[in-house]
């Protein structure tokens, strides 16, 4: 990565219904484990807990699966949200660390080859933040963890360690000014989601032919990539022609990161349909290394880069025209839309708290549903930029 880049399982017990053109690939080997600051316990699968509502007559939406468990956490996000990760300054705590660019999400540090990305609790959409969310920036940074973990098989990635919840210590590469979303249904609510333009009559979105006929949620016939460029802190589609005409990528290299992208979305999406959820669409970044190399950077299927979907109510409610079931940001999207004008209104509302702490703990749900884990909610006694700071200082001296 480079100080220019914007920062940005268990098999089903009982299937979920079947979806329109059912999502399927072949069973793929998964490669060991990178080690994180502290090991995940295993917790009950959601789909267990469901299965056994189902035979209760309860509601068999995994997201009311376990009502004890989601009490729990939104108990322990609505008391942590005075100690959230807001602002970072490492540079002034930590010996030779430069920052090197703040986004939306995640800061970045330089110390040598290697950048130090810290994972904050800011909540951002529409090109701006929003809130801040607890424990949002530890359930990122392992939940890309864990996806790159089992996708060394794809493609390498510039991960070098992981010395604390909400950090990764990655390796220094130019980035491609280009991001690869990759897209399985006609959604969304921004201005350049498939929905939006295509329900503005677009038919040919990035290079992609859509038919005629197609409303919103529904799945495509086959996946897409509709790539996208920055100017002025705005996702800008662009067509692979367009990419290689502006020198923003040699065709070479984008269709190696286009093959790649594909490839991870379809894997992504096998690996969360057994678990219980669709994973709808979502976003990733490539960088080159010094020998020339095409990395994986940033962050991979987080319920930040993604839209994620309950597998098990999306058809019903998809037939009665209802919106599915999400398990991402996008609820929180449609809350300012309906609340205001997000990207005219110079001055938005406030998050309301049951708003931030459901929020918190959808995160939390997505992340153990995938990945089969108790996530450990952090110890608040100690403020989070001192645990950082400590930790970082002590994983340089170590390189």
């Amino acid at each position: 990565m480079s100080p220019a880049a914007p920062p940005t399982a268990i098999r089903l017990t009982t299937s979920p219904k079947p979806l329109p053109h059912t999502i399927s690939s072949p069973a793929t080997r998964r490669p060991s484990h990178l080690s994180m600051s502290a090991p995940s316990r295993h917790r009950t699968s959601p789909l267990a807990a469901a299965a056994a509502a189902r035979g209760s007559g309860a509601a068999p939406s995994l997201l009311a699966a376990d009502p004890s468990h989601r009490d729990a956490v939104l108990l322990a996000a609505r008391g942590a949200m005075a100690n959230c990760l807001g602002e970072t300054h490492l540079d002034l705590v930590v010996p030779g660390l430069r920052l090197a660019a703040k986004g939306k999400v995640r800061d970045v540090y330089e110390s040598g080859e290697h950048l130090v990305l810290v994972t904050t609790d800011r909540q951002s959409a529409f090109d701006r933040v929003l809130a801040s969310i607890p424990f949002k920036g530890q359930v990122l940074n392992e939940t890309s963890l864990w996806w790159f973990n089992r996708t060394g098989h794809i493609t390498p990635n510039a991960v070098v360690s992981c010395p604390d919840k909400n950090v990764t210590i990655a390796k220094r590469c130019s980035v491609f000014p280009v991001e690869f979303v990759a897209r399985g249904f006609v959604t969304g609510s921004t201005d350049t989601s498939l929905w939006t333009v295509y329900n503005n009559g677009v038919r040919n979105y990035c290079g992609n032919v859509i038919p005629d006929g197609m409303v919103k949620n529904q799945k495509l016939a086959a996946n897409i990539l509709t790539p996208t460029t920055k100017a002025a802190d705005h996702d800008v589609p662009i067509t692979p022609d367009e990419i290689v005409k502006a020198g923003l990528m040699s065709k070479d290299d984008f269709d190696e990161a286009r093959s790649k992208a594909l490839s991870l979305f379809e894997y992504g999406q096998q690996v969360a349909l057994e678990n219980g959820v669709i994973l709808v669409d979502t976003k990733y970044e490539f960088g080159k290394t010094a020998d020339g190399t095409i990395v994986l950077i940033d962050e991979v299927h987080t319920p930040d880069s993604s839209r994620y979907w309950i597998a098990n109510s999306y058809e019903e409610r998809f037939k009665s025209g209802l919106e599915p079931e999400n398990v991402d940001k996008e609820f929180l999207r449609l809350w300012f839309k309906n609340n205001c004008n997000p990207y005219e209104d110079k001055i938005l509302p406030e998050a309301p708290e049951e708003l931030v702490s459901e929020l918190a703990w959808r995160y939390i749900f997505l992340f153990e549903t995938i990945t089969n884990t108790k996530f450990e909610i952090p110890d608040t006694q100690e403020p989070i930029h001192e645990r950082i700071s400590r930790n970082v200082a002590e994983a340089l001296r170590n390189l």
